[in-house]
């Protein structure tokens, strides 16, 4: 059944200029490159919990402002994920929403994904590819993507038609993306000579986390005071 097209309008998604400035990602890109550079590793979960360059990326006043105007002042961040697609290595990610995984459900009202860029994302490097207006064919059925490389435990693949391409989306390192959380969205293999990086953060409200094993959401309240009285909740770095 369609539902409502939700807090970013009919497209699903809305451009995010200059969270920081370029120099500020590229510089902070350099730093994990070289961190990581040696393992190749892909996939870094949840950094904003011990790494402070996170902590402040997912405080950013320019994001946390245009977060607050879509779900209120009670803002924190749900999960994050840094994927780092390095040089010809086949690193894709498949189709898929944040909303949804065997683990957690994001109500749309109160929760929105920001996708960050710490390096200048095209279309050779593994940009995001979106389906403008996939949001409102609510959470999809979901599944294994087989062949994927990004470890990121059971990776989800919503099921989308082999022939859908979506619509690229090209952005400058510091600025992003803001998705509704329903949005289907991959991106595909760097094929460029150096390492493309971005970082994604689930951003909810209060009461907007459903846990599928009926425990508490562990969340990482980052504005607001809505957050005193809810069980289970961290309390930040």
């Amino acid at each position: 059944m369609a539902v409502s097209g939700g807090l970013l309008g009919a497209a699903g998604y809305r451009s995010l200029p200059s969270w920081c400035t370029p120099a500020y990602a590229r510089a902070r890109a350099a730093e994990l490159v070289a961190a990581h550079q040696a393992a190749r590793t892909e996939v870094v979960r949840n950094p904003h919990r011990n790494a402070e360059w996170a902590q402040a990326v997912v405080r950013a006043p320019r994001l946390l402002g245009a977060v607050q105007d879509l779900i209120g002042r009670d803002v924190a961040v749900e999960n994050t994920l840094l994927v780092l697609k390095w040089p010809y290595q086949n690193c894709e990610v498949p189709w898929h929403q944040d909303g949804i995984n065997d683990r957690v459900l994001l109500d749309p009202k109160g929760s929105v994904a920001a996708w960050l860029a710490l390096t200048d994302a095209g279309r050779a490097n593994g940009c995001l590819h979106v389906i403008p207006g996939s949001q409102r064919g609510g959470y999809l059925p979901y599944g294994p993507e087989p062949g994927t490389r990004v470890q990121r435990g059971r990776p989800i693949g919503a099921r989308v038609a082999k022939d859908t391409w979506g619509v690229p989306m090209a952005v400058a390192a510091g600025s992003g993306l803001l998705m509704d959380v329903r949005l289907l969205h991959r991106s595909l293999a760097n094929v460029s000579e150096k390492a493309r990086l971005g970082l994604n953060i689930r951003y909810v409200a209060p009461g907007a986390v459903t846990m599928r094993d009926g425990s508490s959401p562990s969340l990482d309240p980052v504005s607001g005071t809505g957050w005193q009285s809810m069980k289970g909740r961290r309390t930040g770095s």
